[in-house]
């Protein structure tokens, strides 16, 4: 018989000030941190730090958490582990988070993390900057149409390409090295997104919104903790594909699948009560409040769409959405493991 003693849960001050000032970039992948992958440390084992030997050609040694510090931060996470645990989170990947290196190591670590605690994420993307690249690369000009991409039939087939066979695959590639098993799909597969044109096709093109969705081809991937990453390409009942907004996509998807929440990444720190002050950031706020920061304007631009999106998420029985600011490292943890968060939150 064990004698089980009562741990006391303090606040997240602690969790928050490591997360916003994070270990340095050496270890985006590395297994040394208990922390980060514990199934890899064998039990009943104790970790002793040896001095390493002195070479010129050797590295110099990783900078680790102290030990005590990573017990707090588990201890003090168990009250959001609780509360997630078994729920599933979809989380739209894009902006600055998908530019940078060092900020796609960290979102992928996250996620990883976060389905080994127990969530079942669902993980959508983009990847306007590649499609970009490569139409260049073909001598295609990009062009936009209030911030929606112009999409005749050669770029559809660029966008295709590079979202379905390479943006996709390589986030894929990314989390099954990181520990976990993804699974890439598109809109495509298993009828799991029927696209229609949108109301301005005759200027935009082949740009769709969503009629239907099915996601009974995602069930069983989730409830075998395997992680969806999903392309936002779908084709309508006549197989014609169509470029989605990614945003629009993991609104849709949340709601279809009775997600606990909805994370949106983005280039902002969230919504602003003063667009031109980025400390008025607007922590939390509900659909109301929400409708009325648009009525007076001072929710405008390319975060219309993040909010309207997460509005109608909510609407469908998502029980919160997030815009949260994916310059931020570690800004999934912040949103989901701490009670300061990482953006906005909207609620019901």
């Amino acid at each position: 018989m064990f004698a089980v003693n009562q741990v006391t849960i303090s606040s997240s001050s602690s969790i928050s000030k490591v997360l916003k000032n994070p270990i340095p970039k050496t270890l985006p992948f590395q297994p040394n941190q208990r922390l980060l992958n514990p199934i890899r440390n064998q039990p009943n084992q104790r970790h002793h730090t040896t001095l390493p030997i002195k070479s010129s050609l050797s590295p110099p040694p990783p900078v680790q958490t102290p030990a005590h510090i990573r017990v707090d931060i588990l201890s003090e996470s168990l009250p959001f582990i609780q509360k997630f645990r078994g729920k599933t989170i979809v989380v739209k990947y894009g902006g600055a988070a998908m530019k940078s290196q060092a900020l796609e190591a960290s979102v992928i670590n996250d996620l990883v993390l976060l389905s080994c605690v127990g969530l079942r994420p669902v993980f959508v993307h983009g990847g306007g900057p590649e499609i970009n690249s490569w139409l260049g690369r073909v001598g295609l000009q990009p062009n936009f149409l209030n911030g929606l991409r112009v999409t005749d039939s050669p770029t559809m087939e660029i966008v295709e390409m590079v979202l379905v066979g390479k943006v996709n695959k390589n986030l894929v590639s990314l989390i099954n090295k990181a520990g976990a098993t993804a699974v890439g799909l598109s809109g495509k597969d298993g009828r799991l997104l029927t696209a229609r044109p949108n109301a301005k096709s005759a200027e935009l093109g082949f740009v769709g919104d969503i009629a239907r969705v099915d996601p009974t081809i995602l069930r069983p991937l989730i409830a075998n903790d395997h992680i969806p990453v999903i392309a936002s390409v779908a084709a309508d009942g006549y197989g014609q594909a169509y470029n989605i907004n990614a945003d629009t996509v993991a609104g849709e998807l949340a709601a279809a699948l009775g997600a606990e929440k909805l994370i949106l990444l983005t280039d902002v720190a969230g919504i602003l009560e003063d667009r031109e002050n980025p400390e008025s950031l607007v922590k939390e706020i509900d659909i109301k409040g929400v409708k009325r920061m648009m009525e007076e304007g001072k929710i405008a631009g390319g975060m219309i769409p993040k909010v309207n999106c997460c509005v109608r998420s909510l609407a469908q029985g998502v029980r919160t959405a997030s815009i949260i600011d994916g310059r931020k490292p570690h800004s999934l943890l912040l949103e989901i493991l701490t009670d300061e968060g990482a953006g906005t939150m909207i609620t019901g």
